[in-house]
């Protein structure tokens, strides 16, 4: 069987200047949907990649900043 990423969830605290610095980075916007002021997800994909971003509010219960050693890269070719 054949096994991929699909996503990963970065915990972010301002979910509008993570979608912004993402955006600049050239990455798609797959999703983004809001449900109020307490839950938003937005998903980018890096261009080439199958691997998607996943982040907002409400999305994790992971301090915003947490995560460490997370590499995502996009060999195109």
């Amino acid at each position: 069987m054949e096994m991929k990423l699909e996503a990963v969830v970065v915990p972010v605290s301002d979910a509008g200047r993570a979608k912004e610095f993402y955006a600049g980075l050239g990455r798609r916007l797959d999703a983004g949907v809001a449900t109020g002021q307490d839950f938003r997800v937005v998903r980018v994909t890096p261009p080439g990649s199958p691997a998607a971003v996943i982040f907002g509010t409400s999305v994790t219960s992971q301090t915003p900043g947490s995560a460490q050693g997370l590499h995502l890269i996009v060999l195109i070719g």
